[in-house]
């Protein structure tokens, strides 16, 4: 099934880039795509579980839900993940 996760603090390519990184690597999530313009996060899983770890890996990431709490700490590891994304390039 395919599963799409609006999140917060997505502002470049180096976002991208980190999101498809940290999540691909995952057993049961694949065919990761990032749309930079509406925020949305989407891949494949195999179910509702799988669809969980994604959330928690992007928050761990600094890149929570719309529904989730966006705190300094989110934005600041989101800061880093770009960074991240944009050294590895």
């Amino acid at each position: 099934m395919r599963a799409h996760i609006k999140v917060q603090n997505l502002k470049c390519g180096g976002c991208e880039k980190t999101i498809i990184t940290k999540l691909s690597p995952h057993n049961n999530i694949s065919d990761v795509l990032v749309d930079i313009e509406t925020s949305i996060v989407s891949f494949e899983v195999k179910n509702q579980d799988d669809v969980i770890l994604a959330k928690e890996k992007l928050r761990f990431l600094g890149y929570p839900t719309v529904d989730d709490q966006n705190t300094v700490i989110s934005k600041v590891k989101s800061i880093v993940s770009c960074a991240t994304g944009k050294i590895t390039s």
